[in-house]
């Protein structure tokens, strides 16, 4: 069974939107002909005044993803939700390692308090470029064998279903309540840190209309990853996480504005 059968065999419903399914969301797009589904990721850092966006523009295999100023008329921030799951469908579907599998998907945890089993299967997608809604088969990523345990890689376009260097985890685990304020990291499926997971990163010091145009990364996590259900403080937060600005991602569907 093909990849794309396989997940939709799962009948997952949701996907990465800062923790918010699809469907609850306004439909149109970053430009009108990309179709109801186009996704405009931002980050926390800039606010939605840049959204993702492939540098010029070309649908080829390691062309840079960036930050850029959004346009309804640019179909460089044209991208969807190509995949969309949990970390347990894409493991099934021979995607992610079961490392990955064990510490974000369906296997679960012992609490040694009350030895009783527990764990949180996160939600997982591909995020494919597909300008003025056309799929072009590549997606937001990281090459095959490019992530090492420490250290970043580049973040360009890449064969989506290809490798986990395609599928990216909402971290559910080390953000605030629940996504009560819609900002999460996104740990890449090639994850090999799991203390500190390697998620998507703004590069420091650099702004997005600077030349040459700052590529976004993988980087380690600033803070820890809990690796299960969150214990929040009486103030609703992870109190020893403290993710950076730069890897806190949202997005929402519609007319880049």
């Amino acid at each position: 069974m093909s990849f794309v059968k396989k997940i939709a065999a799962a009948g997952a419903a949701v996907a990465i939107t800062g923790g918010v399914a699809l469907a609850a969301l306004p439909a149109s797009a970053a430009t009108p002909s990309c179709g109801k589904d186009c996704l405009n990721i931002y980050n926390k850092q800039f606010g939605k005044q840049f959204i993702s966006d492939v540098f010029q523009r070309g649908a080829k295999v390691g062309k840079p993803v960036i930050l850029f100023t959004r346009s309804n008329s640019d179909p460089a921030e044209d991208f969807t939700v190509s995949f969309q799951g949990t970390v347990s469908d894409f493991y099934a579907a021979g995607l992610v390692s079961p490392q990955v599998e064990l510490h974000y998907g369906g296997a679960k945890f012992l609490n040694i308090t009350s030895n009783t089993p527990v764990g949180a299967d996160e939600l997982a997608g591909e995020i494919e470029y597909a300008p003025y809604g056309v799929d072009s088969g590549l997606c937001i990523g990281v090459p095959a064998g490019a992530l090492p345990a420490v250290g970043s890689a580049s973040v360009s376009l890449q064969p989506c279903g290809a490798s986990a260097g395609t599928v990216w985890i909402l971290d559910g685990v080390d953000i605030c309540n629940s996504f009560q304020f819609g900002e999460a990291p996104l740990i890449n499926g090639a994850d090999t840190n799991f203390s500190h997971p390697s998620v998507l990163t703004y590069p420091a010091s650099g702004y997005p209309t600077d030349k040459p145009r700052p590529q976004l990364l993988v980087k380690n996590l600033t803070g820890f990853s809990q690796n299960g259900p969150p214990s929040p403080n009486p103030s609703g937060c992870q109190s020893i996480v403290a993710a950076d600005t730069s890897q806190l991602w949202s997005a929402y569907l519609g007319i880049a504005k």
